[in-house]
């Protein structure tokens, strides 16, 4: 009866959710934290690698998924954002593992979010999800059809670069997708509302170490693989270079001078009112030399202008079709077109763009697009120090300075979450042993 009771108590642990298997030999193309990283997903069955750029997610989840593959004898869907489809299956073939887009002969399948709901979750036996990130959209039709797809699957994995370090949110979501608990279950097991705003979360305090512990049993976050106790010298970044371009503003209509723009409509005046300014600049900056560039804007006028003065550059934008918006990247990243202009949102996650090393951006409030969109070139791989160039106006002086300070945060933020998390990679969340016999309070005797 003890060995039952006992058992019965494991299995409510947060803590024992393994449900894979042992992979074996480990694929030769693998560099050893990776081979690490597969086998201790694979045993998982579910888990997630948040791995920084150019660490190689897309080896990993290949090497993951044609093991789940292989060992359930079913397939294994990879899903992953539109622009990203065509590298996933390039790098497929150079490994030697088949990769069939949207179903077809091989065992693993890949596609784009976009064209989830075309498939049946019920002919794979594993999903991988690359980009998850894309899950922080806890409101959202595709964070639901995503979560939706993944339940009946046995085998799930999660890749990112970037879980907001701040945005527990995306963290229950994570939880969610995988299957451990509900991310409301989460929140209500670990966090508090943070005063009277319940739209925001905080750790309780006394929930630091169990909530980490939790986090470190079904996933990894990697920077450099001596977090995670392997050599590092292979993957040592070269310089970023970050070059402010500040543009005087002009009063607003209705001003004798020019003013700080505070609010959000404000902000977006400023932009539209300076908008010629900023492209010229840009242009100039891109112009200098043939060198491969890439311009990130965030407004259709900003694309056309900039489309229209730099030389060699294609415009990528949202209402093309996604074969011909496709093909421009494939040419960029081939050489074949010199120059793109596009939005962070199309382009800014997932893209291997190593050959460029220069490159605009206008800056915004979302941080995590401006860390995609610079780590498209500034990732593992790159030989060349980075040049970003943010243009941007007096008037607008608030934006960057919240976007250097986001910047900042997150760089203090994500080193906290390794540090945490390493602490029980290294101990494990379940070997706590007591240090001290509980006291019974001296009230219960009376």
């Amino acid at each position: 009866m003890t060995t039952d009771y006992q058992k019965f108590i494991e299995s409510k642990s947060q803590f024992r959710h393994e449900v894979g298997f042992d992979p074996g030999e480990m694929p030769e193309f693998l560099f050893d934290f990776q081979k690490y990283l597969v086998e201790w997903a694979c045993k998982k069955g579910r888990a997630a690698i948040f791995a920084d750029c150019g660490l190689g997610k897309t080896a990993m989840q290949l090497a993951w998924a044609d093991m789940v593959a292989r060992h359930t004898n079913k397939n294994v869907l990879i899903v992953a954002p539109l622009a990203v489809v065509p590298q996933t299956i390039e790098e497929a073939d150079r490994f030697g593992i088949g990769v069939s887009r949207d179903g077809g002969g091989e065992r693993l399948h890949v596609t784009n979010y976009q064209r989830l709901a075309r498939l049946d979750p019920a002919n794979y036996a594993g999903v991988v999800c690359d980009e998850s990130s894309i899950l922080k959209s806890y409101a959202g039709a595709t964070r639901t059809e995503i979560i939706d797809f993944m339940r009946p699957c046995p085998y799930r994995l999660l890749c990112s670069a970037t879980p907001s370090p701040n945005d527990y949110i995306e963290l229950g979501n994570s939880v969610e997708a995988l299957g451990i608990m509900r991310r409301v279950e989460m929140l209500a097991m670990y966090f508090t509302h943070d005063g009277g705003d319940t739209g925001k979360w905080r750790l309780r305090g006394h929930a630091q170490d169990p909530f980490w512990a939790f986090v470190a049993s079904w996933a990894r976050a990697v920077r450099t693989p001596e977090d995670i106790g392997f050599d590092g010298s292979r993957f040592m970044l070269p310089s970023m270079n970050m070059h402010e371009h500040m543009i005087e503003s002009t009063a607003m209509p209705g001003c004798l001078f020019p003013v700080e723009a505070r609010t959000l409509d404000e902000q977006r005046a400023e932009r539209r009112m300076t908008l010629t300014q900023r492209c010229e600049k840009v242009a100039d900056v891109a112009n200098r030399d043939a060198e491969p560039f890439i311009a990130w804007c965030s407004l259709n006028d900003e694309s056309k202008l900039l489309a229209a003065s730099i030389d060699g550059a294609e415009e990528v934008c949202g209402s093309m079709p996604e074969e011909r918006r496709e093909e421009l990247f494939e040419a960029f990243r081939h050489g074949q077109v010199r120059a793109i202009v596009t939005k962070p949102s199309m382009a800014a996650f997932g893209m291997n763009w190593q050959h460029c090393n220069s490159m605009s951006f206008f800056p915004s409030h979302s941080h995590e697009q401006f860390y995609q969109a610079v780590r498209r070139c500034w990732r593992f791989g790159q030989k060349n120090d980075v040049d970003v160039h943010i243009v941007t106006t007096t008037g607008e002086a608030a934006v960057l300075s919240n976007l250097q300070r986001k910047e900042k945060q997150s760089i203090e933020l994500f080193s906290q979450i390794v540090r945490n998390m390493k602490t029980f990679y290294q101990h494990g969340a379940s070997d706590y042993i007591p240090g001290q016999t509980a006291k019974v309070p001296s009230w219960l005797n009376a």
